[in-house]
């Protein structure tokens, strides 16, 4: 997607230790057009797979979720980070290293929205080691839904995410796929199918 690029390219920041900041359009302040573009790009890609709900966590995710939800006609679920009164006791619950906060973090579903039956395509902002997108492949398992495929906004190649994630037989589609960042630079992926 170019003109995700060229957002990157122009708004992006390097902050070290492999973090990339884009607050700017996706991430605190979010692009509404850019996001619908976002979503629309990745429904095309997993459209025809029947696909019943999309997972997220929230909540820098929710913006591409919502709109590849809107894309494909289907609800979108996110996993909170702390449980209402609202939810039930008895929830899906995984946890994982969050590489900005600099700690573990839960993530929990309640089981009345999805289950057994659903196919769920998994949506996040980006995709680095993949960590926090594997704790929502185990939450939609531990529900009996089948996972369809993992599409993310921005995937940073070099730390390994991809390979996790098809090592388990996932499908991977990213719209923008960085290999390198260096303190004036972010590289681009070139011959990489994103």
């Amino acid at each position: 997607m170019e003109a995700l690029k060229a957002r990157i390219r122009k708004e992006g920041k390097n902050l070290g230790n492999g973090i990339l900041k884009v607050d700017s359009f996706i991430n605190h302040q979010v692009d509404p057009a850019l996001m619908l573009a976002a979503g629309g790009a990745l429904a095309a890609h997993f459209g025809a797979l029947g696909i019943t709900k999309v997972l997220t966590a929230e909540i820098s995710g929710i913006a591409p979720a919502l709109t590849t939800a809107l894309a494909l006609g289907i609800p979108v679920v996110y996993a909170r980070k702390t449980k209402p009164i609202t939810m039930p006791p008895d929830i899906y619950l995984e946890t994982a290293p969050s590489h900005t906060k600099g700690k573990e973090v839960q993530l929990m579903v309640s089981p009345e929205f999805i289950g057994a039956g659903d196919k769920v395509l998994i949506i996040d902002d980006f995709l680095a080691s993949g960590h926090t997108i594997l704790a929502l492949v185990r939450l939609a398992r531990q529900s009996g839904a089948e996972v369809i495929g993992v599409g993310a906004v921005i995937e940073k190649a070099f730390e390994g995410g991809r390979e996790r994630l098809e090592a388990l037989g996932l499908r991977v589609r990213s719209l923008a796929v960085i290999a390198a960042m260096t303190d004036d630079e972010i590289i681009f992926a070139e011959g990489v199918s994103p």
